[in-house]
């Protein structure tokens, strides 16, 4: 060591004198001996450098580098690469080997501009492996598009498809992020690695959102089946099963879930209703217990009693599980459903032939309330089929008025003398029963009985339009009679034709049913020109009519709006024709009331409407108290067609109901012009919050529609304003403002509650069904900033449901509810950010029908 020592004192003497070939040559010798002796080398690659020696500086430094590397002497590697890097080209390996240093001393910019050199290179020379591993760290480094992009590629081209599929994913991430749909990325990458669990439950995720259900689950199912997945993944494949309709499945997958991390309710809606949907029912009652028993413990009982109400009335379930739901209502006092749980429990009842039991349910809901609709209707299907001695005793609970002087007669148990005497009571049964097995979704029993009708009544489908119905609704195919058909009626005997109609078909019982479906869609819309659209075409297709015309105005003027509904193949009228159809009409309605006219040429005044070509006409006056407003009128064109009194009776209600929702639809849109709009915002000030309640109350006491208000609160304007300013906090809420506004219904109401909240009032919702606009909503504000910060707004939402219950004034309601929707919020704050709170009506607990 001493030997070496003075060996470089010499090539430093040898420097002084400004030899510096023999400095070098005393260098060199050393480093023969000491291969090790790194200070030499750098020493000796400097002088080489010195004198423009770039050849053999390069050789030094190369070698240096690489000692420095194995020795992990980053700081010193960086600076001998960055020489080197100045005399010659490094060698890709060194390169890639800087880029690494670079990378772990936190020297972002220079790894990424050594890794794109050392691509560059791999590139050229073809070494595609090196290439896509430099690749790997750029994309790491800088996730951007174009590298994700590039990385995706060539790790396709070289079939590394873990390494492909990672990078589509990351680029279908980063589209969502920016707010957009990245659902072709994971597309690319389930192409590439169907077997990794984060693409599958992304791309099965887009394909469920797509409604590509069968494709969805057979994505989903290796990531939600596997031994050690992912909540998130199990939920995934379970909500694909049910929107699959395979129910039985769903539970094995989520029922465990939801035991250990409790779900939203809305979430267990789906899979009880899809249980229910699909007469799994002792799965639906299985997991309606656990979700009991864990509500209870989360201090949620009447919220779940609730929902599960709300379920079962969209799914109806059987016997077991309506006995389950009658216990459960009792148990909280809830007299009304309570008693509409064992109506439906009775119908089922009786439709399976158990009449006993039929009976007590019946008895046990007069007992809650002998007023119930419909109770003595029930009783007397009843008649005949239970002890005279239950009988009277039911019976004697229905008020006095009805039942006293009601003289129950013991059936005589005898056959009786002629055949004829019991097909009407056994027929009627059947149907009764397969009617209230359809309704209940049990088409199984419903074709058990359908069977029996068509064997115990062979061509009775022929003659009863009602048991047609039933076939059709069943998906059963209506069998010919086994008797030779009757050899058709004389043309000299017409009327026979009309006297033959069932008398079914004279109770019209479908149309009654289907009132409410039209009349809610007529009431769902936003304003005068909607309203006479659905009507028309909703009317029109369902007498099957040629045409169908609404119009508004008032006798002896022209209509101020009209609207046509024409079937397929038949041409539109012209617009005279259809003022001067619509005059004549309101002139003869003025006279006769509702006017229905089989053969149009018996009526000289429609005769005259040549270009109409009509030949049948039926039309009910639009009432507004005594003033007449307007008129609607089905049109038959090919064949005169006779009008049964229920149509006429049918759409006289349906155009009652008419002038109701048009009424309705004028006075929302007068309150939304009265009231003051933030123009930049586009929501409602706070002066007219009250006021646009009280129109939403009374609309919705009017037509029976639940109402709910929602208070939507995005943070303390104090810290707000501290963080952005007040500007910052104005232009937030007006982004928000706008978000809200363009997304909810035109039959809603955003209000600006105060300076950071908005009041949200929805029509025809109930509390339940808010939590999906609360989803909504937080998807599409996403995009909205917190001011002063990259933070996305939080959302806090109270929910509350309006009382809406004909004995209460409509200011108390609106009292109350903006009350218990503030209750709420402030819930809902006590729990954090971004949580939502739902109060339901006190009401509920002791409402008796």
């Amino acid at each position: 060591m001493a030997d070496f020592t003075k060996r470089i004192e010499k090539a430093e003497k040898y420097l002084q004198k400004g030899k510096v070939e023999s400095a070098l040559e005393e260098y060199l010798s050393i480093l023969d001996d000491d291969p090790g002796n790194d200070s030499v080398r750098q020493s000796a690659a400097d002088l080489f450098l010195q004198v423009n020696r770039t050849n053999e500086a390069a050789a030094l430094f190369s070698e240096l580098f690489d000692r420095q590397i194995a020795a992990a002497d980053n700081t010193r590697a960086i600076v001998t690469y960055k020489k080197l890097a100045r005399v010659v080209p490094p060698a890709l390996g060194q390169t890639l080997r800087f880029a690494q240093v670079s990378e772990r001393n936190g020297n972002r910019r220079e790894a990424l501009e050594a890794y794109e050199a050392a691509l560059a290179g791999f590139q050229r020379e073809g070494r595609k492996n090196e290439a896509l591993s430099a690749l790997r760290k750029i994309a790491a480094l800088d996730p951007n598009e174009t590298n994700l992009k590039r990385m995706a590629e060539l790790a396709a081209s070289l079939k590394d498809h873990q390494s492909a599929g990672e990078a589509y994913l990351k680029l279908g991430l980063a589209e969502e992020e920016q707010g957009h749909i990245g659902f072709a990325w994971f597309e690319r990458a389930h192409q590439q690695d169907p077997a990794n669990p984060d693409i599958a439950f992304r791309f099965g995720k887009g394909l469920l959102d797509k409604g590509e259900v069968e494709r969805a689950v057979k994505v989903l199912k290796p990531a939600g089946t596997a031994e050690k997945a992912l909540p998130d993944y199990r939920e995934a494949y379970g909500m694909a099963l049910i929107a699959a309709h395979r129910g039985a499945e769903a539970y094995k997958v989520l029922a465990p879930l939801y035991e250990h991390a409790p779900a939203k309710l809305e979430e267990m809606a789906l899979l009880l209703g899809e249980l229910l949907h699909g007469q799994h029912h002792q799965q639906a009652l299985e997991l309606a217990r656990k979700l009991e028993a864990q509500q209870q413990r989360l201090g949620r009982r009447k919220e779940f009693i609730t929902f599960l109400r709300d379920v079962s009335h969209a799914h109806p379930p059987d016997a077991p599980f309506l006995e389950y739901l009658i216990a459960l209502f009792n148990s909280a006092n809830r007299e009304h459903d309570y008693c509409d749980a064992l109506i439906r429990l009775f119908e089922l009842r009786f439709a399976s032939g158990d009449f006993i039991r039929a009976a007590d349910a019946l008895d046990r809901a007069a007992e809650v309330d002998p007023y119930l609709q419909g109770l003595a209707k029930k009783l007397e299907m009843l008649r005949g089929k239970i002890d005279g001695n239950r009988y009277r005793a039911i019976g004697n609970r229905l008020h006095s008025a009805e039942t006293e002087s009601r003289d129950y007669e013991e059936p005589k148990q005898e056959e009786p003398s002629l055949e004829g005497d019991t097909e009407p009571t056994v027929l009627e049964d059947l149907l009764l029963q397969a009617e209230i097995f359809l309704q209940y979704s049990m088409r199984s029993k419903a074709v058990e009985r359908l069977e029996r009708i068509q064997k115990l009544f062979p061509g009775e489908d022929q003659r009863n339009e009602n048991l047609r119905q039933l076939l059709l609704n069943a998906g059963m195919v209506a069998q010919p009679s086994a008797e030779t058909p009757a050899p058709a009626a004389p043309p000299s005997a017409p009327a026979a034709t009309p006297k033959a109609a069932p008398p079914a078909a004279d109770d019209a019982v479908d149309n009654f049913a289907r009132v409410t479906e039209i009349t809610r869609n007529i009431y769902r819309q936003p304003n005068v020109k909607s309203v006479l659209f659905a009507a028309v075409n909703d009317v029109g297709r369902h007498w099957k009519a040629s045409r169908c015309i609404a119009g508004l105005c008032s006798p002896g003027k022209p209509p101020s709006a009209a609207l046509e509904y024409c079937a397929p193949g038949v041409k539109q009228s012209d617009v005279m024709s259809i003022v001067r159809l619509i005059a004549v009409s309101q002139q003869l309605a003025l006279k006769r009331g509702s006017v229905a006219i089989e053969n149009v040429a018996t009526v000289p005044e429609l005769a005259a409407l040549q270009a109409l070509d009509l030949k049948s006409v039926l039309a009910s006056p639009l009432c507004d108290g005594d003033e007449h407003v307007g008129i609607l009128i089905l049109e038959q064109i090919d064949k005169p067609r006779p009008w049964r009194p229920t149509d006429v009776v049918v759409l006289k209600t349906i155009a009652d109901q008419m002038v109701l929702a048009v009424n309705n639809a004028k006075l929302r849109s007068l309150v939304k012009t009265l009231a003051v709009t933030d123009e930049k915002s586009g929501l409602l000030k706070r002066a007219s919050y009250i006021d646009v309640m009280m129109a939403e109350v009374k609309r919705s006491l009017q037509q029976n529609a639940p109402m709910t208000v929602m208070l939507l609160n995005f943070g303390r304007a104090s810290l707000l304003i501290r963080e952005g300013g007040e500007a910052g906090l104005e232009e937030m809420m007006q982004n928000v403002g706008q978000s809200v506004c363009a997304t909810i219904r035109q039959t809603d109401t955003a209000v600006r509650y105060d300076r950071t909240s908005i009041a949200l009032i929805l029509g025809d919702t109930k509390d339940t069904n808010a939590f999906f606009v609360v989803d909504k909503l937080r998807k599409l504000l996403a995009s909205v900033k917190t001011p002063g910060t990259e933070n996305p707004v939080t959302m806090t939402v109270g929910i509350a449901g309006a009382a809406i219950q004909k004995e209460y004034e409509p200011v108390d309601i609106v009292t109350e509810v903006i009350n218990r929707a503030e209750q709420a919020l402030e819930v809902a704050l006590g729990q954090g950010p971004n949580c939502a709170h739902a109060l339901a009506p006190i009401t509920d607990a002791t409402a008796v029908a």
